[in-house]
C-alpha cells in the first residue's frame, strides 16, 4: 500500500480566490447579533449564487471530545437563538444530550462570507416540534419516521421498504403522527462571529461575546 496519488490529481494548493468585497466595520453592525444575523441571512437569500442560504455545519462532540459534524437546515431564528429538527436518537441528538456545547457554521462562499456560531443546545417544546412537523411535506413526515438515522442498516431496500410500509399505513392526506423520537434543538449563543473575506486574505470578523445578559464586540485577526 503506498500513500502516492495520481500525479494528475488536483493539488488544492493551487486553488485560492482573491475576495474583493467592501470593508466590514464595527460601525455597520447591529446592536444584537440575531438582528445581525437577519441582514445577512436576507442578503444571502436574495442571491441567485447561494443555494440552501439555511444550510449550515453543526458541529458536536461527545463527553471526552470526540467531535461530529454534519450539514442540517435551519428552521427558524428569533432573539433566543437558532433551531433546527433532527432525530434525537441520531449521532448528534446523543451527542447533543451529554454534550450540549455546539457550533455552527453558515458557509456563504459565492458572497465571501460566514456566520460561526459557539453556543448550547437544549428541546424545544412538543408544541413546537409538532406545528413545524405539520408543515413538512407528507414525504418528510414519512422519512422522519423511515429512517433510524444514524444506525446501520443492510441495504437502501431496506430503507425503502419502511417508508412503503408507512406509505400505505398513512396515505397522502391523513395525517402523520410526531413522532416521539424527533424534535427540535435550539442553540443559544454565547459568541456570533460574521467573517467578510478580503483581498491578500486580510478579512474582517467581528465577533459578538454575551456577557453578563449584555452583548460585546471584537475584532479577531485573520
Amino acid at each position: 500500500m503506498t500513500d502516492a496519488l495520481d500525479p494528475a490529481a488536483l493539488d488544492p494548493a493551487d486553488m485560492r480566490e482573491q475576495y474583493r468585497t467592501a470593508e466590514f466595520v464595527e460601525a455597520d453592525l447591529a446592536a444584537d447579533p440575531m438582528e445581525q444575523f437577519a441582514r445577512w441571512f436576507a442578503q444571502a437569500a436574495d442571491s441567485d449564487a447561494i443555494v440552501e442560504p439555511n444550510a449550515m455545519v453543526v458541529s458536536t462532540a461527545t463527553p471526552d471530545g470526540r467531535p461530529s459534524s454534519r450539514t442540517v437546515l435551519l428552521k427558524h431564528y428569533d432573539g433566543r437563538g437558532f433551531v433546527f429538527f433532527t432525530n434525537y436518537d441520531s449521532r448528534k441528538g446523543m451527542e447533543l444530550e451529554t454534550n450540549p456545547h455546539v457550533s455552527l457554521l453558515f458557509p456563504w462562499h459565492p458572497v465571501a462570507r460566514q456566520v460561526l456560531v459557539t453556543g448550547t443546545a437544549s428541546r424545544v417544546g412538543r408544541d413546537e416540534t409538532a406545528a413545524y412537523f405539520r408543515t413538512r411535506p407528507h414525504g418528510s413526515q414519512l422519512g422522519a419516521w423511515a429512517s433510524e438515522q444514524s444506525s446501520v442498516i443492510a441495504s437502501r431496500a431496506e430503507l425503502l421498504a419502511r417508508y412503503e410500509d408507512l406509505a400505505a399505513r398513512y396515505p397522502e392526506g391523513e395525517q402523520v403522527p410526531v413522532p416521539p423520537h424527533w424534535g427540535g434543538f435550539r442553540v443559544v449563543p454565547g459568541t456570533v462571529e460574521f467573517w467578510q473575506g478580503h483581498e491578500n486574505r486580510l478579512h474582517d470578523r467581528l465577533r459578538y461575546v454575551r456577557e453578563g445578559g449584555a452583548w460585546r464586540v471584537e475584532r479577531l485577526a485573520p
